[in-house]
Parts: C-alpha cells; structure tokens; sequence
C-alpha cells in the first residue's frame, strides 16, 4: 500500500523553501534543488530516483521548450541558422576535443575522455531560457546567442548518444549509423514543418469552434506531447520536438492563449524537474571524491566560460555580448545526466569518476543562477570596452533624444506602441521610444521612427532618452513585472512625470497605480466601454450624451466594468485569479435572516464588498443606502473577492 507521507513531506517542503527563496530574491529553481537534496537518496531519502521521477521531470523540460519555441518563428530561425550552426557546432566541438585532450593528458583513455567531453559540451536549456525569460533578455543580443547555441546542443545529443555505444563496441558501422541518423533528422524535420504547417491551422480551428476551454487544453495537451512523441520515436530528444511543435502553433493566431493555458503545466513540471536533479546530489560523494568533484567543477564552470568567450571573439562577436553568454552557458545540462548513465552502463567511465561527474554538473546548475544574475556586474568588471559600448549606446540614445522638449517616451515598439506613435504624429506631438527588439528597432530606425535599441528598466536609458524633459511616459506593452521596473525608475527619479501603462485586463490595476501609474489602459475595458459606446449610437444615442458617458466610465477608472459574472467558459488560470474582484448574486429565501432588516448590517461588517444593486421583482435599486429594508425574494448584487462574497452570503442567508 502506497503512502502519500512522502508526497506531502516533500510538498511541505516545497512551499517552505520557495517562500523563502522568494522573501530573499533568490531564484525559486535553487529552492527546487534544494528539496531534491533534502527528500532524496542524499537526504532524509523519502523518494527514491527512478524512471518514473525522471521521466516526470523530462516532461518539465517539454512544456519549457514547448513555450520557448511559442516565442519562435520559422523566419526567425532561419535568422538563426549562423548562431545555431555555426556558433553551435563551434562551441560543442571545441569543448568536446579539448575535455578529451585534458583527460588524456592526466592519463585516461580516449573513450572516458570523450565521455567527459560529451557531457561538458552540454549546457542546461531549462535553466538558461528560464532565466533569460524572466530578466527579459531572450531577445538580447547574448540572450539570442545563447538559445543558437543551445539548440545546437539539443540536436547533437543524438549523434552524441549513438557515438558513445558505437565507440564503446569498436562498431565497424559507425558512419552508417551516423548518416542514417542525420538522414532522419532532415526527414523528421521537414515532415513536421512542411505537414505540421497545413495541419496545425485547420485543427486548432475545428477544436476552437466547440467553444470549450477543456477541450482547447487536451488539444494542446496532445499536440506538445504528441510531436515530441513522434521525435522520440525518430531518435531525436522529447525536447527538440516540443521546440518544433511550439513553433508551428506560433504561425497560427491561437499562440498566447496556448502559451497562458499551458503555464501552470511547465511551471510545476519543471520544478518537479529541478527536484530530481536535486535528487542526484550526494553528499557523501562531495566528500569521498572532492578534488575530483572540485576539478571537473572549475572545467565546467571558468574552464568553459573561457572557450566559449574565446569562440565568441574569434567570430568577432561584441566582447560583453559574448561575455555574458559565456557565463550563461557555464554548467552542465540535463542532457548530460543521460550520457553519464550511458557512459557508466557502457564501463566507459570509472565508478568514482562517474559520481564526481554527476555531483559537479548539479553543483555547476546550482551555481548557474548567481552567474546570469550577476553577468552585467561581472562584465563590467572585466571588460572595460563593455562600458565603452554601454556609454556609446546610452550617447546615441542621448544624442538621438536631445533635440525632443516635452515629448512623450514611449517603452515598447510593438504594434501598439506604432500605433500610438502614429497617432501622436497626426497630432503633431514628438515622441521617443525604447524597444529591445533588435530587428524591429532596426527596421522602424530605418524608416524614420524616434526609435532606439534600450531597455527602459534601466535609469540611465530612461535618463538618456530624455527623462527628464518629458511630459508623459507610456508603457505600451502588457507585463505588470516589467512595467512595475520601469515605474520604480520613474518614482525615484521623476515621481510628478504622469505614467500610462497598458494591461490586459482589471488584474493588476491596483497594483500598477500604487506603483505609481497614474493611468492603467485595460484592454478589456476599453473594448467594452467601445462596444457599449457603438451599442448606444446604433440606438439612436445622440453623440454629446455617448461622449460624456465614455468621459464619466473613465473617469470612474472603469469602476462601472469591475466584477463580472464568471462561468464555465471563462477560460482565465491566473494564479491570483481566486483575489480578483467578480460579481456575486444573493437570492434571498424567505427564511434568510436578512429579510426584514436593513443594508447596515452588511455595511458594518468590515467585509470587502460592495452593494451594486438590489433587485426587487421587476425593479433595480442601484447602490442602494444602508436603510434600505430587505425583502423575501430580493436579489442582492455584490462585487468582492470570492471568499469575501462567501462570507457576505452566509451574513445574509444565515446570519
């Protein structure tokens, strides 16, 4: 019989640990190593490593790369093609022959050297994109330079996996087997993107007409793991296809309510796959095999860093872009475990060594973190030029903002931030924006835009684009975290600037105002307040009386759309949806112990809610006072979080 103490030990752990990670900013992955450790076989050894937990964590990995490639465009791979297979092949080859090398000099055989090699040459794609997702720098010049190289890697695990067998058995088919392999991947490859393109569309059609949100969730279900099932069965990793299988829906216009439904799928998966390589740390093997855990430590973390910033340069790559990629590829990988388990079935590595290779590729994972955290100080440091660069871009934002006086910043270049410069040059208003979009920048600059490369987080950016002479800053994409950034610059160095910042709904309203917003522009709302207004000249409405009701909504800070009622076909899966206000309707039965007595109670309870209206047969009372007498039948609207309007039923109906 099968216990759920573990389950929950590990759970409570879990919880412990990330709250603590987050109360001191340290990245949440840590806290999941953290519990590997603490539950697994080097710990108190609640759960056991297996396949099952592997297997769990791999289809972490699936759901990141699957929303990585969400971000991608076949384009914009093609793009690519020099980082993927040039920088790529470059940084897996050089560090694959020079492990080789060091082994054979300290005297092992050219098998376990190149064992070794084949783990060092990998680096950890889940912790990489997931750190350069949440500082915002996938699309930077080094963020860019590290996915190429990244994805190189994932498609050399294959030749790399038949290699290590085919070494191991002195297999006298090695070159077959080789271009067999590379024969399958162009196979597979083009199948799905030529296939995959005129299926996708159609299907994500049929299944969106249904008009169910379960049945659009199995679907992207099926076919993130269904691709990667078809790569796994080819021979190519559950990773790669996954990629793939996320850049086909990128073509289709069902991308970011694909990339919001599968959020909370990747997110615990992949922090159930941080779990299990904190599983594989042991401390008794820190100990036993120290320097040769300390040794293979320092080749993988400084010792790689260095040949990829020198493989950077030779390609005449910016010396603080590929700095900051060096560091960000300093670690082993996930894929690297899977050699190692495969080298040591194959005798291929010493016992000893194989545990010290194990113990330093999750120690370099763990240190991974604190390096791309701290890339831009440690450029700094030792790159000097880098500061040449960053003061010859912050003197081009500068020289490119100083003739605009009162003029509007505009953070973010995208299709709203065009269309809002295009509206204030009908107007006549000089504008200036900032973008991190290097193609866009390039091309909007191209055509006579005020639009530089910058990144508006950063005060000197916004101090260079003329901060401080500005009239109005508007924040024209829809991230509350980036946006918050951006309004703290701007509370500490200009807090009278007035600041409009654009979201997708009343989600986080609060909390952009107290930030210091002093205008959010909810796109949802705006749509209703058009979609009423449109309604209302249909009727006959005259124009003046329509306007001044647009003017009073706003005015309102739409407090007339807050709330609404939900049903089973609203679809949202925000994780802080259950403390959004919505609106609740209260039928009083006859036996309610409200009936008969005034609102007073209910406006002297101390809950959060308020009294939109209360509807007595065929009349409504709009926010109706506190001596409002209830009647049997009446139904009470209210507007509250949902464990406020609980609590309000349960005043009203039971007292």
């Amino acid at each position: 019989m099968h216990s759920l103490a573990p389950v929950v030990v590990t759970l409570l752990a879990a919880v412990l640990v990330i709250t603590v990670c987050r109360a001191i900013r340290i990245p949440a992955m840590l806290g999941y190593l953290l519990v590997g450790l603490i539950v697994g076989p080097g710990g108190l050894r609640l759960i056991d490593e297996g396949a099952d937990t592997e297997f769990l964590g791999e289809i972490g990995i699936v759901f990141l790369m699957f929303t990585i490639g969400l971000e991608f465009s076949l384009p914009k791979l093609r793009a690519m093609r020099h980082l993927v297979f040039g920088l790529g092949i470059a940084q897996v080859g050089v560090t694959l022959f020079a492990t080789l090398a060091l082994a054979w000099l300290l005297g092992f055989s050219p098998l376990t050297g190149f064992a070794l090699g084949a783990v060092a040459a990998l680096s950890s794609t889940a912790i990489v994109s997931k750190l350069l997702t949440e500082r915002l720098e996938l699309n930077a010049p080094h963020g860019q330079m590290s996915i190429g190289v990244l994805l190189f890697q994932d498609l050399a695990v294959v030749p790399l996996l038949i290699l290590l067998p085919a070494f191991a058995g002195n297999s006298e088919t090695l070159w077959m087997d080789l271009g067999l392999a590379l024969l399958k991947v162009m196979v597979v490859m083009a199948l799905l993107f030529a296939v995959g393109q005129r299926v996708v569309r159609p299907w994500f059609h049929m299944v969106a007409r249904q008009r169910s949100s379960e049945l659009f969730m199995i679907n992207v279900l099926l076919v993130t793991l269904g691709v990667a099932w078809l790569t796994e069965l080819s021979g190519l990793s559950l990773a790669l296809g996954a990629f793939v299988a996320g850049m086909l829906i990128a073509e289709t216009e069902y991308r970011y309510q694909v990339e919001e439904d599968i959020k909370p799928f990747r997110d615990i998966l992949l922090g159930f796959f941080f779990i299990t390589i904190g599983m594989r740390l042991e401390l008794s093997v820190l100990l036993d095999q120290f320097w040769w855990v300390a040794a293979l430590l320092l080749w993988l973390i400084p010792g790689k860093a260095l040949l990829v910033y020198i493989i950077g340069r030779i390609a005449r790559y910016k010396a603080g872009d590929t700095l900051r990629t060096a560091l960000a590829l300093a670690q082993g990988g996930e894929f690297g475990f899977v050699l190692l388990a495969l080298a040591g079935n194959l005798s291929l590595l010493p016992r000893e060594i194989e545990q010290a290779a194990i113990a330093a590729v999750t120690l370099s994972m763990l240190a991974s973190p604190f390096l791309i955290q701290q890339s831009d100080r440690i450029v700094r440091r030792l790159i000097r030029s880098d500061w040449v660069m960053q003061a010859a871009d912050l003197h081009h934002i500068l020289v490119s903002s100083m003739m605009r006086d009162e003029h509007v910043i505009i953070c973010g270049y995208g299709r709203s931030g065009q269309a809002l410069a295009r509206f204030l040059e009908r107007e006549d208003i000089p504008f200036f924006a900032l973008d991190l979009d290097p193609s866009r920048v390039k091309e909007a600059a191209a055509a006579g835009d005020a639009v530089v490369f910058g990144d508006a987080a950063k005060k000197e950016v916004l101090l260079a684009a003329g901060l401080m002479r500005a009239k109005v800053l508007v924040i024209t994409y829809a991230d509350t975290h980036s946006s918050i950034r951006i309004l703290n610059v701007v509370q500490a160095v200009r807090p009278d600037l007035p600041v409009v910042v654009r979201t997708i709904d009343d989600s986080d309203m609060d909390v952009l105002r107290q930030a210091g917003a002093d205008e959010v522009v909810a796109e949802v709302m705006e749509g209703s307040l058009m979609l009423g207004s449109q309604a209302l000249m249909a009727m006959g409405v005259p124009l003046n009386r329509v306007l001044r009701r647009i003017r009073s909504v706003r005015e309102e800070r739409y407090n007339l759309f807050r709330g609404f009622f939900r049903g089973v076909t609203d679809d949202s899966l925000a994780l802080d949806d259950n403390k959004q206000p919505r609106l609740g309707a209260i039928l009083l039965t006859p036996a309610a112990s409200a009936v008969g007595k005034t609102l007073q109670t209910l406006y002297q309870s101390g809950l959060d809610v308020e009294i939109r209206t209360v509807k007595r047969r065929q009349q409504r009372y709009n926010h109706p006072p506190a001596d409002f007498e209830l009647q049997a039948d009446d139904v009470v609207v209210l507007l509250g979080p949902p464990d406020q309007l609980a609590a309000a039923e349960a005043l009203l109906l039971e007292g």
